[in-house]
């Protein structure tokens, strides 16, 4: 249980980063010029490796509500988790990915590329804000689970 704990903790944490960053910098961005917000993105080239901790995350957070199912405040706050991480990656997939399709990972300034800059940066905060929330429901749900 305790490895399991450890697992799911430490891949949700690590699936926090890159949504707590763009949170972190969110007002300066949208204050940004299209060439220096353009550029500013570039630095998010390879970050796609992080959609693999979000991934397990969520597969770590279901197995150990699983294996919480018959202590019930640890496996509602477990649900909750896995539902704030499923949530998030569907805000991905409907938001900030088709924003960065239309840009081809802001590459490209299509039409209208600041409505795209504003999708794209509110999923990203939405997402941190929802991963947040799973990782607090894990952490007190490790907290209060009884050891076996």
């Amino acid at each position: 249980m305790l490895l399991l704990q450890f697992i799911a903790l430490f891949l949700t944490a690590f699936a926090l980063v890159p949504g707590a960053s763009h949170a972190a910098s969110l007002l300066t961005k949208l204050a940004m010029t299209q060439d220096a917000y353009f550029t500013a993105q570039a630095v998010y080239n390879g970050w796609a490796l992080f959609g693999i901790a979000s991934v397990g995350a969520l597969v770590a957070n279901a197995v150990l509500a699983f294996a919480l199912r018959k202590q019930t405040v640890p496996f509602r706050l477990m649900l909750l988790a896995v539902f704030c991480l499923a949530g998030g990656l569907a805000i991905f997939f409907a938001f900030t990915y088709p924003a960065n399709i239309a840009t081809a990972n802001w590459t490209v300034a299509p039409t209208g590329w600041q409505a795209l800059r504003w999708q794209w940066e509110m999923s990203h905060a939405a997402n941190a804000a929802l991963t947040l929330a799973a990782f607090c429901a894990l952490c007190l749900a490790t907290l209060m689970a009884e050891r076996e």
